[in-house]
């Protein structure tokens, strides 16, 4: 009898469920809350995990500053930058919202924090789930226009078919990172920090690798490391196009940004290709300004050139894409 009740049991329940409409997103553990008896993952939240399982390569694609938005979400420790929200976004929110504003990262890796005077962080470092980068910011974005003043935003799924940053922030806005040497903007009065708060900012500031923005060309960034300085330059120019023109220029001899510095490869990310070169510790982002401007007319220059491809060209290109790595 016990074995039959319990085939019987989910039957019963999968054929009276106890809401209709719009299905909330709960764990994947967590009963549907259609009332079917059945776990989400085995009922409604199928359809969700196949409608967040498309990925979008480019998520920054049509926002302002693209080439920033992926250098602060992958190459850059401590970066700020001021948002502006779209027209009438600001007034579905929970109280005044002074700023909005971008930040690497966040404490405790939070998604987003309203701040006590109802200003807000945007964490861009952030875990995404949906497969839509720009989805998942703009849904922790939403949450915090809806929290009280001094409440961080905590981690969720996206709900599927939600808005995107491109709904949410004025595109046209400038998009100007500020680079940080440490996370003391995580606190409106740093100074004051102790305990466990000090402690924690005392780490964060200790694993940050020193990294400027130059002020020269768009969106490349100097690094230092205890063994050689590096520099990652995020570029918008189409793939196959860029691999062509750095191939001509390496094949040239052209492609390095001076003494004992060397273009070493590239990486993908959200769509975009990195450039990244070995300069030598004594390299500083200062040094960088001129040989990058430079290298930036040599770029533009070789990328107007149709011609094909010389064999020499081809080897560099092979080489070069043979040690291109693809970060997401």
């Amino acid at each position: 009898m016990g074995k039959k009740a319990a085939k019987k049991a989910p039957q019963r329940s999968q054929s009276t469920p106890a809401v209709t409409g719009e299905i909330p997103v709960v764990g994947a553990r967590e009963n549907c809350p259609c009332g079917s008896g059945r776990r989400y993952k085995a009922c409604h939240g199928r359809e969700a995990s196949h409608a967040v399982q498309e990925l979008v390569h480019r998520p920054f694609e049509g926002l302002s500053g693209e080439a920033d938005w992926v250098a602060l979400r992958e190459l850059v420790p401590a970066a700020t930058v001021p948002l502006t929200l779209a027209a009438g976004v600001a007034a579905t929110a929970n109280g005044e919202v002074p700023s909005v504003t971008l930040a690497t990262v966040l404490p405790l890796a939070w998604p987003a924090l309203r701040r006590q005077d109802g200003s807000i962080l945007l964490g861009l470092q952030t875990q995404s789930g949906s497969g839509d980068l720009s989805r998942d910011l703009a849904d922790a974005l939403e949450l915090a226009l809806a929290a009280d003043p001094g409440t961080p935003v905590p981690s969720r799924r996206t709900v599927p078919g939600g808005p995107r940053l491109q709904d949410l922030l004025d595109a046209d806005a400038p998009f100007e990172p500020a680079v940080h040497t440490g996370f003391e903007f995580w606190l409106e009065d740093a100074e004051t920090a102790t305990g466990e708060v000090a402690a924690s900012l005392e780490r964060a500031n200790a694993s940050a690798i020193p990294t400027e923005k130059l002020a020269g060309v768009d969106s490349a960034y100097w690094c230092g490391t205890p063994d050689k300085n590096h520099l990652r330059w995020v570029m918008t120019v189409p793939e196959e196009q860029l691999l062509d023109a750095l191939a001509r220029l390496t094949a040239a001899d052209r492609s390095s940004l001076g003494q004992d510095t060397r273009l070493v490869g590239s990486f993908r990310a959200h769509g975009l290709t990195v450039p990244v070169w070995d300069l030598p510790l004594s390299m500083t982002a200062a040094d960088c300004e001129k040989p990058a401007a430079e290298f930036a007319e040599r770029l533009a220059e070789t990328l107007a050139d149709p011609s094909p491809l010389t064999a020499e060209e081809r080897r560099a290109r092979a080489n070069l894409v043979n040690r291109q790595v693809t970060l997401n």
